[in-house]
């Protein structure tokens, strides 16, 4: 048993004592990160009891349709953050455009970039779901509104990113830093607290012999996203199994979701580009890069099939990538079968 106990609240402090110079401001920023997922987490819980399961009858941005759940976790992550003088904008996988600041509050320094509920067509049947967050540092002047500049950054330049799972337990998990490593917080309903309940999170190398995937999808695939595959399964181009496979297959459908699992337990995690989605389907700012982050931090990596996520520049705040996510060793052998693939 520790010999202590860790608020979510105390370990931010902690961390801003490695900062000389801080102003606090970034670890209030977080904290209120931390207060709006306790309220999502809060309706989340209390989804089969109360009006908020279902569809609105619209869709998003993206297309999709749109989850009663949905409209309250944006709207829960924009009236957390949008009046303590942090932000000089946000944006958000549910929104088209940059949203502003209202002109009543103070503009800060920060920018913050989420998608306030992750695998939200899992709702209605109880599967787990997440918040996923990523904070830059602006780059146009101070004391002006945000500008799209100021949003389509490299994951490299993130300063903080990190996912909220609402499950059995509701976890948050954060890294301000490769360096500074990968924490887990496990929300005691309780006491209404985010406690450490896994530090210094590390992505299992060797890698258990596990993938995940959505091999509905197969026939769609590059050959070298089949060989791959394949490989994993233990069999041949012919279907004829050979040595080295045996590989287990875990897929929820909810990225934070199998993505926490890897995490946790190793493997990789893979949303390859496909016939119908040739340039991938996730979101580069509000997908991809905040958990590539958490991923690099926690010993592990995260790529496009070619490239390291982090080393993106998205052109725009919606721009979609493939994704090869978990222990480093599994991402590399992906990329090594896409290496110079031909779509068959």
């Amino acid at each position: 048993m520790r010999s202590k106990v860790v608020t979510i609240d105390r370990h931010i402090l902690d961390q801003e004592q490695l900062h000389p110079g801080a102003t606090g401001r970034f670890s209030a920023l977080l904290y209120d990160i931390a207060l709006a997922a306790k309220i999502i987490s809060r309706e989340v819980n209390m989804a089969g009891l109360i009006d908020v399961l279902g569809r609105t009858g619209e869709t998003n941005v993206q297309g999709e349709p749109v989850q009663k759940l949905d409209v309250f976790a944006q709207e829960a992550m924009v009236k957390a953050m949008d009046h303590a003088g942090h932000l000089c904008c946000m944006v958000s996988e549910e929104e088209e455009d940059i949203i502003p600041i209202p002109e009543r509050f103070d503009i800060g320094p920060y920018v913050l970039l989420f998608d306030p509920l992750d695998g939200s067509s899992n709702i209605n049947v109880n599967v787990s779901i997440g918040t996923i967050f990523s904070v830059h540092h602006r780059r146009s002047p101070r004391g002006r509104p945000g500008t799209l500049k100021d949003c389509l950054q490299r994951g490299w330049d993130q300063l903080a990113a990190g996912y909220v799972i609402y499950g059995s337990s509701t976890m948050l998990v954060y890294t301000t830093g490769v360096s500074l490593g990968a924490h887990g917080f496990t929300l005691d309903p309780s006491i209404g607290e985010f406690l450490l309940s896994h530090p210094d999170i590390r992505i299992p190398e060797p890698p258990a012999k596990v993938y995940s995937i959505n091999e509905a999808y197969y026939a769609r695939w590059s050959r070298g996203q089949q060989r791959l595959i394949d490989h994993f399964r233990g069999v041949n181009g012919e279907g004829e199994a050979v040595e080295g496979g045996g590989w287990k297959s875990r897929y929820i459908g909810s990225l934070v979701s199998d993505f926490h699992r890897t995490l946790l337990q190793g493997g990789i995690f893979m949303y390859p580009p496909d016939a119908n989605a040739p340039e991938g389907k996730l979101r580069i700012l509000y997908e991809a890069a905040p958990l590539a982050l958490v991923a690099e931090a926690a010993g592990g990596r995260a790529s496009n099939g070619t490239r390291n996520i982090l080393d993106l520049e998205p052109s725009g705040l919606h721009d979609r990538t493939p994704l090869y996510l978990g222990s480093a060793s599994l991402v590399k052998r992906a990329e090594q079968y896409l290496r110079n693939d031909k779509r068959s």
